[in-house]
């Protein structure tokens, strides 16, 4: 666990070495500087102009994840507790869409965007990226739901609950841990999305924070150091709600190692 831990710190802590270099230097590996310069991060947020693409980046992010939440619990509920025709064969349409690669639906996206009226807006990347999240956090959701007993649908039941009652009062509040990790994971890939914020919305102060490095980059030469600080800085909410709901996330890994 020690030598899996360093090897994951190792990264983010030349990455953050990089970014307290004096600017115009070219950091070299893993080289902790003599006189960081914290100031480093203060001017990539300046250059890059980050507080439109911040304030972009939280609108996506609540437009795609409470929604994706919602009816993925929903679907998932529906496939593992009730008797729907065909399910089986529904269940299996959401598993291959997990094999789709990502990049082959940028044409068919960005055209579909087109006809519904909301291209070069946030709600074509929020639509976008709820119908790209759903066969993942459908199957995630009835992986869960059908890890709870069979008994306490059947006493739900004889107590006069219906589907919905019992979807709303029993299995969504045991499924607390199984949302919360679901929520970290959608929040990380939708803050971290770039290319489909770049094909689908044509002005840039409209895109995610991702969009943000692309500042530090000119025709001829990278300013290497505020690259550097500039991906500090967007990785910093990542790793904060990480951090915050990380307990949430293990416990509902070992939910489903235990029950299953």
């Amino acid at each position: 666990m020690a030598m899996l831990l360093l090897f994951t710190l190792v990264p983010f802590v030349t990455l953050l070495s990089a970014a307290l270099q004096p600017v115009g230097s070219r950091p070299r590996g893993f080289e902790w500087p003599t006189n960081p310069q914290w100031g480093n991060f203060a001017e990539a947020y300046q250059v890059a102009d980050v507080t439109p693409l911040l304030v972009s980046s939280i609108l996506i992010v609540v437009g795609v994840v409470p929604l994706s939440l919602l009816i993925a619990a929903l679907a998932g509920y529906g496939l593992a507790s009730l008797s729907i025709p065909g399910e089986r064969w529904i269940l299996l349409l959401f598993i291959a869409g997990l094999t789709i690669p990502f990049e082959s639906l940028m044409t068919p996206l960005y055209y579909q965007m087109r006809s519904l009226g909301v291209l070069n807006t946030r709600w074509a990347v929020i639509l976008a990226l709820i119908g790209l999240f759903m066969p993942f956090g459908v199957f995630w959701m009835r992986s869960h739901f059908v890890s709870i007993p069979s008994e306490i649908s059947e006493a739900a039941e004889i107590d006069g609950a219906g589907p919905w009652q019992a979807f709303w009062r029993i299995h969504l509040p045991l499924s607390r841990p199984a949302v919360a990790s679901l929520g970290i994971l959608l929040f990380l890939w939708t803050w971290n999305q770039f290319i489909l914020a770049l094909v689908l919305i044509e002005d840039p102060s409209m895109r995610t924070v991702a969009g943000a490095l692309g500042a530090f980059q000119s025709q001829y030469q990278t300013n290497t150091v505020l690259l550097a600080a500039g991906s500090v800085l967007i990785m910093a909410p990542s790793i904060a709600v990480f951090l915050i709901f990380q307990r949430q996330f293990s416990k509902a890994l070992l939910e489903g190692a235990v029950k299953g």
